[in-house]
């Protein structure tokens, strides 16, 4: 994270604030009026780096590929890549034994918050032979606890039902500050415990993993907490603000009790902001590959992008190569079936900049006609972050064919002007 961050610093796209503010509301507030990385130096003494992959071009960046190059990209990568274990690592610069979570620069972020939360922490776990290792929000409770929301059926719910059902506490370590790679590959959906073969692949490069003191095998970061998910203790969990930046309910999850805290000497804490631009990305891209590949088995797909405007996560559109009309809709259905999540979706055709929210708003405007062009689909699964969704689960999903007619294509022909 370090090298990246220098990275950054080299290229001009990070804001370093140098003089001291406070972890409550405070950094958060100055995070979300800049666009773009922020590193703070000190957050009550402490150092802290907020928006690390807040755009796409620090994304790219971090891919070593041009921003309309990400989907190609992430799509052929495959959860092959190679894994190293080592024994040392900088992370062990600093142990501590006695811990207190407190005089970390964990962050609290909205009024309403439940309290501070950890919200880039990749919680590894491992349990009779299966590993995982994903990001979930953690919100303090003590100088020694955590509540862990775990989402259903995510592989760290199933690791901790299986301990849970057997009596066991579920080790667990909770990586902070780790090559932006790995970070990015832990909100993927792989198979269970490929991700990080799956940041290695996406490096170039073998990932190094140390085993903790609890066993569980982490990559080198800036600060790792070592602890365990009990089997039985459960409180309430937040509020707290998800992607469509309202907030969650409250609920009763597991509690996660910290053992011990090692980190580098002067570390940096990630933190992401939420329904910032770094949380959208960490959540909407790992599926834009998904949809690009299921809408290439049914027609020649060019690219594909969950919008800031749907919150990276309910909104999508669709650039193809139509071929034959009917094109459109196949794409739609395709991609609503590859997430289903999907509330919203746009398919428009090469010509069509799907970066550009204006040029999206052409497409609709000049080759859509409602009646033929607009599919309404009712009563099917949505998203339980959809405030709009009903309490079921199932909600109403529209998808827009804003291609051209092909026996009319010279009719939508964009003007252009000569060199």
């Amino acid at each position: 994270m370090r090298d990246f961050i220098e990275q950054l610093r080299n290229s001009g796209k990070i804001t370093e604030i140098k003089n001291p503010v406070s972890k409550e509301f405070e950094a958060p507030r100055i995070a979300k009026k800049i666009q773009g990385p922020v590193l703070f130096h000190d957050i009550e003494g402490k150092k802290a780096i907020m928006n690390l992959l807040g755009t796409r071009d620090e994304l790219a960046a971090m891919l070593g590929v041009r921003k309309d190059m990400i989907i190609q990209k992430l799509s052929e990568v495959q959860p092959d890549g190679e894994i190293v274990m080592v024994c040392d690592s900088p992370t062990m610069e600093v142990v501590n034994e006695q811990v207190d979570l407190y005089r970390l620069p964990i962050m609290k972020h909205f009024a309403k918050d439940g309290g501070p939360y950890i919200t880039a922490g990749i919680v590894v776990s491992e349990y009779e032979g299966s590993m995982n290792a994903s990001i979930h929000r953690l919100m303090v409770i003590g100088k020694d606890k955590l509540a862990a929301r775990l989402v259903p059926p995510r592989h760290t719910y199933i690791l901790h039902k299986k301990a849970a059902s057997k009596g066991d506490k579920l080790p667990v370590a909770i990586v902070i500050g780790t090559d932006p790679v790995i970070t990015f590959a832990s909100t993927t959906r792989v198979p269970l415990g490929k991700e990080f073969h799956y940041a290695a692949a996406l490096r170039g490069a073998p990932v190094e993993l140390f085993a903790c003191s609890n066993g569980v095998r982490v990559p080198h970061a800036e600060i790792v907490l070592e602890g365990y998910i009990d089997p039985v203790e459960r409180v309430p969990e937040g509020p707290f603000v998800d992607i469509t930046g309202t907030y969650d309910e409250v609920r009763q999850e597991p509690v996660v009790h910290i053992t011990r805290i090692i980190h580098r000497k002067d570390p940096i804490y990630h933190g992401i902001l939420p329904a910032g631009p770094e949380h959208l990305l960490m959540m909407g891209v790992p599926y834009e590959p998904k949809i690009y590949r299921a809408v290439s088995e049914v027609t020649t797909v060019k690219n594909v992008v969950l919008t800031e405007g749907g919150c990276c996560y309910l909104h999508a559109v669709v650039q193809i190569e139509k071929q034959t009309e009917g094109d459109g809709k196949n794409a739609i259905m395709a991609a609503f079936a590859s997430h289903t999540s999907l509330k919203h979706v746009v398919v428009v055709d090469e010509d069509i900049d799907i970066f550009d929210p204006k040029d999206v708003e052409f497409a609709i405007a000049t080759r859509v006609k409602g009646d033929m062009d607009v599919m309404i689909i009712t009563n099917v699964r949505g998203s339980s972050l959809d405030p709009r969704g009903a309490a079921d689960g199932t909600t109403t999903k529209i998808g827009i064919d804003a291609t051209k007619v092909l026996k009319q294509a010279e009719m939508f022909e964009r003007a252009t002007m000569p060199e």
